[in-house]
């Protein structure tokens, strides 16, 4: 079954009685397995031809559910309110209708409305290139671009985590013994992992082979943000600080009788199986640090760190195994007012001694 979402804020109260702001997801039920057979067969027939071409230029398998569960979810609506009609045959007007009701009935964001109009946009290309000498496709006019669509909010304010905060939320999870959730966040906080990331670690990555500089973990190539089947395939580096909640988790492990690789697992009939999401945690990391909490924020913060411990923007770059050092600059939320007293003291101008050109990380 397809499933779409969007997000309500939620008041949580904290230990120390503050509300904080959370985000819950409330699902829709849109479309059904007996729902989806009705799509009429010209649009089955489209759908299919659409996906398989989006494989064959190596598209990614993520990429690609996805297309197809926002197609899925379009073509029951047509099912609905425009009798099952020929996207060929669809006019900017009901278009337009689409997104009307997608925001006011089924509660959509404006990102959500246009990655589904971008993944119908999408299709139609594949149309106009690839079926324009087909019967009945030969007259086909992308319309979807046409559509004006609803203006992007800020979903949330960026959340810049402290020390602090970060210690708070391990040694919470500790405390309450809730050891595989707090080797998930030290991992983030001593890597700056993606989520995609972290659930692909497995125990033996930890270990003294995969030991660099008697300090760094270095993990064998992982599947990091990139197209095609494979994506980007990149070593991910992780401060040997982890190790303090990593062994917390093992020893649990050894008591609950997991012998998987994976490092994150669930139970699934009687056996152990990787996790496929770290989402419903966040809920409950949100309510110890007072914020709202992302596994993304401890990207910027582990980005931060690095940049106000003076690591040069080069080291940076290659920690995080990014192409560019630019990505230093959209990641550190430090602010140049934060270094201020390095600069500036009661004498006035603190003479600054030259850069080596490798340093420089403003």
């Amino acid at each position: 079954m397809d499933i779409t979402a969007h997000s309500l804020v939620c008041c949580i109260k904290t230990n120390k009685g503050s509300d904080i702001v959370a985000r819950t997801t409330v699902y829709n039920r849109i479309t059904t397995e007996e729902k989806i057979a009705e799509i009429n067969e010209n649009n089955t027939w489209l759908i299919n031809e659409f996906l398989e071409y989006l494989a064959s230029i190596d598209r990614a398998p993520q990429t690609l559910r996805s297309y197809k569960s926002d197609l899925h979810i379009f073509f029951v609506w047509n099912i609905d309110f425009n009798n099952n009609k020929d996207f060929v045959k669809l006019t900017k007007r009901e278009i337009a209708k689409f997104q009307n009701y997608a925001i006011n009935e089924w509660h959509w964001s404006p990102r959500r409305v246009r990655r589904v109009k971008s993944t119908l946009s999408s299709m139609s290309l594949f149309i106009e290139n690839i079926l324009d000498d087909e019967e009945g496709y030969e007259n086909f006019r992308p319309i979807i671009k046409k559509i004006e669509s609803p203006v992007n909010e800020a979903v949330r304010e960026k959340t810049v985590f402290s020390d602090e905060q970060v210690e708070l939320l391990m040694n919470t999870l500790v405390e309450r013994k809730e050891y595989e959730k707090a080797c998930a966040v030290a991992i983030a906080a001593y890597s700056g992992m993606r989520k995609a990331e972290i659930l692909q670690m497995k125990m033996e990555y930890f270990n003294d082979d995969h030991l660099v500089f008697d300090c760094l973990y270095k993990t064998d190539k992982i599947r990091a943000k990139g197209r095609g089947q494979l994506g980007k395939q990149i070593n991910k580096y992780v401060m040997k600080k982890v190790d303090k909640y990593l062994d917390l988790w093992k020893a649990e492990r050894e008591k609950l009788g997991i012998n998987s690789g994976w490092v994150f697992v669930r139970r699934c009939n009687g056996d152990f199986v990787r996790r496929e999401t770290l989402d419903n945690w966040t809920d409950e990391f949100s309510e110890i640090v007072g914020e709202d909490f992302y596994f993304h924020s401890l990207r910027h913060y582990v980005c931060s760190m690095l940049s106000a411990n003076n690591l040069p923007t080069e080291v940076i770059r290659e920690f995080f195994q990014w192409e560019s050092v630019e990505m230093v600059k959209i990641y550190n939320d430090n602010s140049a007012v934060d270094d201020f007293n390095k600069y500036f003291s009661a004498d006035g101008v603190n003479k600054q001694e030259d850069s080596n050109g490798f340093s420089d990380i403003k």
